[in-house]
């Protein structure tokens, strides 16, 4: 037997195979996720799921092969609307992966999903700690000044993959100095 909490709506998760399965599923809009018979209040039983990458999800089997559900999609699927084709992904508002509820989800477009994981306290946290951190490092200051040089300059001839061979890194660091997410502090 379910808890009502107030607010709370209810819909059937309907997927392939779901006819064949012994019992039925649903989503609430608070992001919980059950499993029951006739009545979600009446019979239902509340699903945990588990944890991938942080987000919660279903693990089913389903004729004859495991299926999983990324829980925050499928609640978006069947309470957010999407405003354009573009919008592919969903996003925790939050930044909890574990929380979603609906007032907490946004489908958007990959440009969107870019922008809020840089404002994620996690990302914040990273990058204060990349910026403190002195060793270990392929490069020194010196020459990521001269990187940022060369990079700053219209008229440039080389390429990333050229200055990376100069300084012995990867095209990829090269990308990351010039967008600012690597030595963005020099």
């Amino acid at each position: 037997m379910i808890k009502k909490i107030k607010g709370e709506i209810w819909k059937p998760f309907k997927f392939k195979g779901s006819p064949s399965m012994r019992n039925k599923y649903a989503l609430s809009s608070h992001g919980r996720v059950a499993s029951y018979k006739e009545d979600v209040y009446q019979d239902g039983k509340l699903l945990e799921g588990s944890l991938t990458s942080g987000y919660r999800t279903l693990n089913l089997h389903i004729d004859d092969s495991n299926r999983t559900f990324y829980i925050h999609r499928e609640v978006a699927n069947l309470f957010n609307k999407k405003n354009s084709p573009k919008h592919k992904y969903v996003i925790h508002l939050n930044h909890n992966k574990t929380d979603n509820n609906i007032k907490n989800l946004k489908w958007s477009s990959q440009k969107e999903v870019i922008d809020h994981q840089q404002k994620s306290p996690h990302k914040k946290e990273y990058k204060k700690i990349q910026t403190a951190k002195k060793r270990g490092l392929k490069l020194n200051v010196t020459q990521v000044k001269a990187i940022k040089t060369i990079l700053a300059n219209p008229k440039r001839k080389l390429t990333h993959q050229q200055i990376a061979d100069k300084y012995n890194i990867s095209p990829m660091t090269v990308y990351r100095i010039k967008s600012g997410e690597n030595w963005a502090a020099v």
